[in-house]
């Protein structure tokens, strides 16, 4: 896959459990086929909505296996393949590979804080041991390490590594970057309630939960900022701001598995240590939902 071939609404399944907390295969599976048939450009298991460093090494295997089957190639699939360690990052990015996804995202995780040599390193071995793309995460607020533009800049000089999903909330970030690798630079936004403001500056895609709930919105979004109608996209945009907003508020599994059980989509309970939303909450985003015109009346 080349680096441009991955643009657009690229949607960010949730892992569902059944209440024996095992994967609910079956569930994952339709729910992105319900994702597909809305029209999103991209699927992207094991990110940040899929709870993947709550999962087991084979539970993310069978996640990943799961969802590149289900595409079957009508999509590009970027997998989530983020480790402690660089030899499981490694194992994880060759099992998604094998099973044929795309391409994969790599998050630096560390409980001590990484050198810039160290994080150059760690990409550059993935990046050696496969052959398909690999995306640049940056998202200090799960990860606990921001890599700057310069460093960003540094990784993408390793062959296969080709995109950046940005994830900080800073829209700055996403200028410097282009000013740093050029305007020809595949970065993606990360952070919702930015994401018309990371068009205007150049994304190529938005990374994104939330067409569990709003697939036709994000689309539309999408839609205008290629045509270049600002005014449909500012409208688009403004419209599902204080969906994405809540999500961001509260937490992407939490807000998901709320906002699907609202719809008549239970994706069983939460792995712990998450939790559930609180009852306000739940009355919050069913507000929200309702005056969105998403749930059933």
């Amino acid at each position: 896959m080349s680096a441009v071939a991955l643009r657009g609404i690229v949607s960010y399944p949730i892992t569902p459990f059944t209440h024996s907390n095992q994967v609910d295969e079956t569930l994952l599976r339709n729910i992105v086929e319900n994702m597909l048939r809305a029209g999103v450009h991209a699927i992207a298991p094991l990110g940040s909505t899929g709870v993947m460093p709550y999962l087991s090494d084979e539970e993310r295997e069978a996640v990943t296996e799961a969802v590149v089957k289900q595409v079957d190639g009508r999509v590009p699939t970027l997998v989530g393949v983020s480790s402690l360690t660089t030899e499981r990052t490694v194992h994880h990015a060759r099992y998604a590979q094998a099973v044929g996804a795309s391409a994969v995202m790599i998050i630096p995780m560390s409980y001590w804080k990484l050198t810039d040599k160290e994080i150059v390193k760690h990409y550059d071995t993935v990046a050696k041991a496969i052959s398909i793309p690999i995306a640049v995460y940056n998202n200090p607020a799960t990860g606990g390490i921001d890599l700057a533009p310069e460093t960003i800049a540094q990784l993408l000089e390793i062959p296969n590594v080709t995109m950046v999903k940005e994830s900080t909330g800073d829209v700055n970030r996403m200028h410097r970057l282009v000013q740093l690798c050029g305007e020809k630079l595949s970065f993606f936004n990360g952070s919702n309630p930015l994401a018309l403001a990371a068009f205007v500056a150049g994304a190529k895609g938005w990374c994104t939960a939330a067409p569990h709930l709003i697939p036709a919105l994000n689309l539309e979004l999408y839609a205008a900022v290629e045509r270049n109608d600002l005014p449909s996209a500012k409208k688009a945009f403004y419209r599902q701001l204080p969906l994405l907003q809540f999500i961001v508020k509260y937490g992407l599994p939490r807000t998901i598995a709320a906002g699907l059980g609202l719809m008549g989509i239970e994706v069983g309970p939460l792995r712990a240590p998450l939790q559930p939303l609180e009852r306000p909450q739940v009355e919050e985003i069913r507000t929200i939902l309702g005056e969105l015109e998403v749930l059933a009346r």
